[in-house]
């Protein structure tokens, strides 16, 4: 089954959108309030957005747990929810439209090669017409332009060689990547505005260009420092991040607020995350956000 979304005109449209590989722990908490906050600071909407397309990763039941958190901090969304699962054939009619224009190319490289290579793809397939699976495609990338404004941090420049890397857009076991669906998830749902991580920093020059590719106007983009246990070591499921029931809810919404720099006054520290969302929202403002890509918060590893 596909989900096509349906076009309207919107005011402010923010969005969070996690991968049920596993219960939000804190480092995603804080994605979640600062784009809630950034949101509903201009009474806009606040959408969610389950990323399922990396279904190996997949947890059963990881997307209602995930939302009954969300929902136990005051984190209401607007909206019905949207699953990438529900949306492949929306995903494959993009790839063929690429594809038509000759934008993509079939590449037989293995990831331990490009590793053995430096680590980034040098465009070895581009001119060989590969068809035979299996296959990846990767977009031609070469006038991507690795200059940005960030909504945050300012205006940014990401290396060269990187913003120039022919990316994937379909994996060799059939799944589209996470570049291609994140940008027609964007699209689709007429975000305004995205709020995330800055470990995904580096990969806005890629959507933007790829926003432009497909005629349409990319979304402003702000990134929110890491929650780290240690330098280069940010909290997530990967490395095994604890889930958020360890801790009560009034503790982890204030840790997540200071490490925003948005710390409630001590008359708040014990009140009920509803007050402490609203006190939040009041006083929001992204300019106070640490301009730090990493935050130690090793309390909640």
């Amino acid at each position: 089954m596909s989900v096509h979304l349906a076009t309207q005109t919107a005011g402010y449209r923010g969005r969070f959108a996690p991968s049920p590989s596993g219960p939000l722990h804190f480092g995603s908490l804080v994605a979640a309030v600062g784009s809630y906050l950034q949101a509903k600071s201009q009474h806009g909407q606040w959408l969610l957005r389950i990323e399922d397309i990396d279904t190996p990763r997949m947890q059963a039941n990881a997307d209602s747990d995930i939302m009954r958190t969300l929902e136990s901090f005051g984190l209401c969304w607007d909206g019905p929810v949207i699953y990438q699962s529900q949306r492949l054939d929306r995903y494959q009619d993009v790839f063929n439209q690429l594809q038509q224009q000759g934008l993509l190319y079939g590449c037989q490289c293995s990831r331990k090669a490009i590793q053995a290579a430096g680590g980034l793809y040098n465009g070895r397939c581009a001119a060989k017409q590969l068809t035979t699976p299996p296959l990846a495609w990767r977009l031609r990338a070469a006038d991507v332009d690795c200059h940005f404004h960030d909504q945050v941090f300012g205006n940014q420049r990401i290396d060269a060689a990187l913003a120039a890397e022919d990316y994937i857009v379909k994996r060799r076991d059939g799944l589209f990547s996470y570049q291609l669906v994140v940008v027609i998830d964007d699209q689709d749902q007429q975000v305004s505005e995205v709020i995330r991580g800055a470990d995904l920093l580096s990969m806005t020059p890629r959507q933007q260009h790829l926003f432009q590719l497909l005629g349409q106007t990319a979304p402003l983009y702000g990134h929110l420092p890491l929650a780290v246990t240690a330098p280069g070591q940010k909290l997530s499921k990967q490395n095994h991040a604890s889930a958020l029931a360890h801790w009560p809810n009034h503790h982890s919404l204030t840790a997540a607020l200071r490490l925003l720099g948005h710390a409630p006054p001590d008359e708040l520290r014990q009140a009920p995350v509803t007050e402490i969302l609203a006190w939040a929202t009041q006083h929001w403002q992204l300019a106070k956000v640490p301009k730090q890509l990493e935050i130690r918060c090793a309390d909640f590893a």
